[in-house]
């Protein structure tokens, strides 16, 4: 029988905290009777946000195709999702259960070059378009392309969403991280990102690619146009491909706030010697289809033969599921003025919006009034990552800098693990996507309904509190 021992190191030593023992904990307790207030991943859906009214009745009528010879269809569905079904069924005629090419159908291809050339102004190729399971398969394609040897190195934000970290541990690679600025923002510094470089390669690591984060995920930041522009000369000095994930794009909170994509800025500034790589999903944004796995990855400045690679790569795994490869077309060709589902639409869309915004800043003042507690309110995306200030049990001063990490991690985590334990909350310890030696944080959504973003607030507040005395040990 095979035991531990016999697996892959490296899965062994992958971590991703989103999904770990806090996580299982809290589960339990759901499982015993309690009510856990589940701010550790970004699963809206989960927590309570409906699905659009538009992609659902498609979806219908496309799974089950005998719907649309009912006599009472016209009864159920608006005209042009009916009409729009047909099409569909016109364009797909093998259904929603068989194989596609392995790029993506290329009708839904077309359709999200011409989605990119309306958000951005650019010129968009189709054919630099691969339809994947959500963007955590793109983000592995990319990975296993550009990783050729254990030196290779990814430089990665801190803190980081730890699909990277863990992806890169999996495949074998080096994780080069480059700490955000907290006090700025959550911006990318140059003077960091050239540190972070130059000692990669004093240590023999040979950095490949950059990974940008935007809107930011645990920061919740949106970056600047001016940063944008910073880190595509960063990357050009260095030789470096660029990943985006930029999921979040359609969670944008702050009134000056605007998401700006790599592909715009760089076509903008006229650059096409760097290798971008873009990820989208249909899991965030207003539509929260997370369990419908789809998303897509763009390739900018890459030749023929080296597309042709990436094509290969995503046939080994024939396609990506068709369902959400629709579920894509759907996101990107919303109903449009005129027709009759479009009022719902609109209606389902900005309400999701402005409820995300409303609990954003329900959540961001409520902990900043919590002494020892500062938290930039999100401007973007679906979380927050919160600073907080513990006494300290041990003189940190006599430890190791390794010593220091377990020790801070292990603070975070026993706060969170109580926090859990006493409020029925579940966040997720800041340790789990990296921080700042000397700093604590946890990551927390803004996602469940307002009056448990509410209740939140109230029991952390009494909680910290309350935890800080039980410490009994000041500075």
């Amino acid at each position: 029988m095979i035991s531990i021992k016999d697996l892959n190191p490296h899965l062994l030593t992958a971590e991703y905290a989103v999904r770990g023992p806090i996580v299982i904990r809290a589960q339990e307790l759901e499982k015993a009777g309690r009510k856990i207030i589940y701010c550790n991943i970004g699963n809206p859906q989960a927590l309570k946000q409906k699905p659009l009214t538009y992609i659902r009745q498609i979806l219908s009528l496309m799974e089950y195709p005998a719907l649309l010879d009912s006599t009472i269809i016209k009864d159920l569905y608006p005209a042009d999702i009916i009409e729009r079904a047909k099409h569909l069924h016109h364009l797909m005629p093998h259904g929603t259960g068989a194989y596609t090419q392995s790029a993506g159908m290329p009708f839904i291809k077309q359709a999200i070059a011409e989605f990119i050339n309306k958000r951005d102004g650019i010129p968009t190729d189709e054919n630099q378009i691969i339809l994947t399971d959500g963007a955590s398969k793109g983000v592995s394609a990319v990975l296993t392309a550009l990783l050729k040897k254990p030196s290779d190195g990814f430089m990665i934000p801190i803190p980081q969403y730890p699909l990277y970290s863990a992806t890169i541990e999996l495949y074998g690679g080096t994780q080069i991280g480059y700490y955000l600025d907290e006090a700025n923002s959550w911006q990318l510094n140059e003077e960091i990102l050239t540190k972070s470089y130059n000692d990669a390669k004093a240590n023999e690591i040979d950095p490949v690619a950059i990974v940008v984060i935007n809107p930011g995920n645990p920061t919740g930041a949106v970056l600047s146009y001016e940063n944008i522009v910073m880190i595509i000369n960063f990357a050009k000095k260095h030789n470096l491909a660029i990943m985006a994930d930029e999921v979040y794009q359609d969670n944008i909170y702050s009134v000056n706030g605007m998401f700006n994509s790599f592909a715009k800025v760089m076509h903008q500034l006229g650059e096409s010697g760097i290798s971008l790589f873009s990820f989208h999903s249909v899991s965030k944004g207003f539509m929260g289809e997370c369990g419908h796995r789809g998303g897509y990855l763009e390739i900018r400045n890459v030749p023929a033969d080296v597309m042709a690679e990436f094509i290969k790569l995503q046939s080994i795994s024939l396609c990506s599921n068709t369902v959400g490869q629709l579920v894509t077309y759907l996101v990107v060709t919303p109903p449009q003025k005129g027709d009759a589902s479009y009022d719902t639409f609109v209606k389902e869309r900005d309400g999701i919006l402005n409820e995300l915004k409303t609990k954003a800043e329900i959540l961001g003042k409520g902990l900043n009034d919590i002494d020892g507690m500062t938290i930039d309110i999100p401007e973007g995306a679906m979380y927050a990552f919160v600073k907080f200030e513990l006494p300290h049990t041990e003189d940190v001063s006599k430890m190791s800098p390794t010593e220091q990490l377990a020790y801070e991690s292990k603070r975070d985590n026993d706060y969170c693990m109580a926090l859990l334990e006493e409020t029925g909350i579940c966040v997720v310890p800041g340790s789990g996507f990296g921080q700042l030696p000397g700093t604590l944080h946890f990551r927390t959504t803004f996602l469940p309904p307002r009056d448990e973003m509410e209740e939140l607030v109230r029991k952390m507040k009494e909680f910290h509190s309350n935890y800080v005395s039980k410490l009994g040990i000041t500075n």
